[in-house]
């Protein structure tokens, strides 16, 4: 089966790596191509292209002013990848709950002299 085009919609144009950079840049406040390039260490057309995908479906939004462009990332195209990545939230949680678990035994253990002298006669 064929690829979907990174345009198709935003959960493939997110696969990309870069284009996650540029978003994570642009999720403080808007900011001109030449602040992303400088900023993410790219090459001006690399960054042109990865900003016309996101524009493409509708992750970001671009201003205008004079000769310069000014993006910035649109929330609420955002919120079908939060939707469904939250579907997975709980599986992280579980992991982190049991990681944890296991680090305060760990420290209780270590942390207990008689446990500590029956271990060590």
């Amino acid at each position: 089966m064929p690829r979907a085009s990174t345009t198709s919609d935003a959960f493939n144009a997110v696969a990309e790596p870069r284009r996650r950079d540029i978003l994570t840049f642009l999720a403080g406040e808007e900011r001109s191509v030449s602040e992303i390039v400088d900023a993410l260490s790219m090459e001006q057309p690399s960054v042109s292209k990865h900003l016309r995908v996101l524009k493409e479906v509708g992750l970001v939004r671009v201003r205008r002013d004079g000769r310069n462009q000014f993006y910035r990332t649109e929330a609420a195209a955002l919120r079908p990848l939060h939707e469904w990545t939250s579907t997975f939230e709980r599986f992280w949680r579980h992991q982190l709950g049991r990681i944890k678990e296991r680090a305060e035994a760990k420290t209780a253990h270590d942390s207990d002299p008689q446990q500590n002298t029956k271990e060590n006669p």
